[in-house]
């Protein structure tokens, strides 16, 4: 039975702005407050998804949220009708406003948790909403989240959906960033790589000090655990806690995996050599080679990778077993970066093409290319009975951009933000969105 690798891109909603809301995230706090462009930002991410749907992968969509989240500022003690709750937001208490307007649901990379079925006890696919504590505005994400999961993954005789975890520090989650799969081929036994920044009980293992680790190991053993995974088939390794401080916030900007290869820079982990030998040994056991890709800092500095985005990029298999490096246009303007991605690629390795992307919406807000999207690994069986709405056809990618075109603004600000005005554009967007994809009532305002 054939297996895929099928990527479910975020569609970046109609909210998108620069609120520069997460601490730690480079990006994200350098363009605060500048003007966004929702309508050029969701478009640039389906060129990627039509684009990648051409080169013959597997492509799909994943929804965004309703923003603003008026329940949200409600149970803020925010009261009155949806417009005056905006209002009165606005004039008290502006950044919870804007925190409950972010459109950071785009970066699906954050949304969950994956273990394909050929690595659980039940054989099925397994997926576990992150619960994104860490920040206000990201850890009001999973409850939608998961119903629109459950909507697109719904037969249960595939599928096993699994409740965030508990939404405290102990436990924070921040889904698939932290986390890549190593394998021969999808469809088969692997090795899930789960890489945490800090570990909420056990005091052997440093902290950064700068800024937060949001991934604890103890959340990753918890989704290993839910998800039915095998000990010899799960590796956890730490991030590097220098490099959170110097804006590495989740392991996928300096860091990815695809396959039988991992890419990353010399100074993303903690006891490298000790994780590669591990890694190497359990794919070992399932019939896999491990590779590993090791950048140096004396090509590409973290500040590097930091601003250009490398490790962000989507590494991708080809069917002459070459890989496909995705990355954004940021790397192209990095000279040090640049100069090493032509030798890497003029090597001979094993990853033998750099494809460029516009992108620049999105990553003036803190994500690249692997941020957008969410990868499952499904066999034939599986892929069939995914709801075939989300699944991307030239059809569907035409009607997506007309809806775009239809009802984004092309300019937000601040001030935009506070017009209740944008909540009924939005809403009635979203409820046409999810006829065009056939996921049913996912919305709150849908379903209240």
């Amino acid at each position: 039975m054939k297996s895929y690798e099928v990527n479910f891109d975020g569609l970046v909603g109609p909210t998108h702005n620069y609120g520069g809301l997460s601490y730690g995230n480079v990006a994200s706090q350098s363009n605060s407050q500048q003007s966004s462009n929702p309508k050029e930002a969701a478009l640039q991410g389906l060129a990627k998804m039509k684009a990648l749907m051409d080169m013959g992968f597997q492509q799909g969509v994943l929804a965004p949220q309703e923003r603003p989240d008026v329940a949200a500022l409600r149970r803020l003690g925010f009261a009155g009708s949806d417009a005056q709750v905006i209002q009165q937001a606005a004039k008290e208490a502006m950044p919870l406003l804007v925190a409950s307007c972010s459109a950071s649901s785009m970066w699906v990379a954050n949304a969950a948790t994956v273990s394909p079925s050929a690595d659980t006890a039940d054989g099925r696919v397994h997926f576990t909403a992150a619960n994104l504590n860490c920040k206000y505005h990201r850890s009001i994400e999973h409850p939608t989240t998961s119903r629109v999961l459950g909507a697109m993954f719904a037969d249960q005789q595939h599928f096993a959906h699994h409740a965030a975890l508990p939404a405290v520090a102990q436990f924070g989650d921040e889904g698939a960033a932290n986390h890549t799969r190593f394998c021969r081929a999808y469809g088969e036994a692997g090795v899930e790589f789960f890489v945490f920044g800090r570990s909420a009980f056990d005091t052997r293992y440093p902290a950064p000090q700068k800024y937060p680790a949001r991934q604890t190991l103890e959340a990753s053993q918890a989704v290993a655990r839910l998800h039915g995974l095998r000990e010899e088939g799960v590796v956890y390794a730490q991030q590097n806690p220098s490099v959170i401080d110097q804006g590495v916030f989740h392991n996928d900007v300096i860091a990815v995996g695809n396959g039988e290869v991992l890419f990353y820079h010399e100074d993303a982990f903690l006891e490298t050599d000790r994780m590669l030998a591990e890694l190497s040994s359990k794919l070992a056991k399932v019939g896999g080679k491990f590779q590993s890709v090791c950048v140096p800092r004396s090509a590409v500095t973290v500040d590097d990778a930091v601003r250009s985005y490398l490790f962000n990029s989507q590494l991708l298999s080809r069917p002459d077993g070459s890989m496909l490096l995705i990355v954004p246009e940021e790397c192209r303007g990095n000279e040090r970066v640049w100069q090493y991605l032509q030798g890497l690629t003029g090597a001979g390795g094993v990853i033998g093409e750099v494809k460029v992307f516009d992108l620049k919406q999105s990553m003036q807000n803190g994500g690249g290319p692997a941020c957008l999207r969410l990868r499952v690994a499904l066999n034939e069986t599986e892929l069939a009975a995914v709801n075939p709405g989300v699944i991307m056809t030239a059809p569907l990618y035409d009607s997506l951009t007309q809806w775009v075109e239809r009802h984004y603004r092309d300019r937000m600000t601040e001030n935009d933000l506070a017009d209740p005005q944008l909540l009924l554009e939005c809403r009635a967007a979203l409820d046409e969105l999810t006829q065009i994809l056939k996921l049913g009532a996912v919305y709150p305002f849908q379903i209240n």
